[in-house]
């Protein structure tokens, strides 16, 4: 089992949760994060006076998945993410030793 978690632009999301439901995904997490990476944040003008924004607005996605839909997973969230600008963001996976649904008690992939 693996965790991935993406850190996506926020206007990306509604696409990218219609195409993993489409393969069956059936949960993921979604949190408003904010940070940078290479472009080190922008400038922006409001009212007329300029201001460095230096966290810019992001979605991070986590979900679970088993490692049989890994590969599908990462290509699904690459394609639907990728606008080809600077920005696009990250794609990170790690391995999940256990998983425990809390009402039922189940494990592993069960609780998937």
């Amino acid at each position: 089992m693996k965790l991935v978690t993406a850190i996506i632009k926020p206007f990306k999301l509604e696409e990218a949760r219609d195409a993993l439901s489409n393969v069956g995904i059936q949960g993921i997490t979604v949190t408003e994060v904010k940070g940078f990476g290479r472009q080190k944040g922008h400038t922006e003008f409001y009212r007329g006076a300029e201001y460095l924004v230096q966290f810019v607005p992001k979605i991070k996605i986590e979900i679970a998945v088993t490692d049989e839909m890994l590969t599908a997973v990462l290509e699904i969230i690459e394609n639907t993410c990728k606008t080809g600008s600077i920005g696009d963001g990250k794609i990170f996976v790690s391995d999940l030793e256990k998983v425990v649904r809390i009402r039922t008690g189940e494990t592993d992939i069960d609780a998937l």
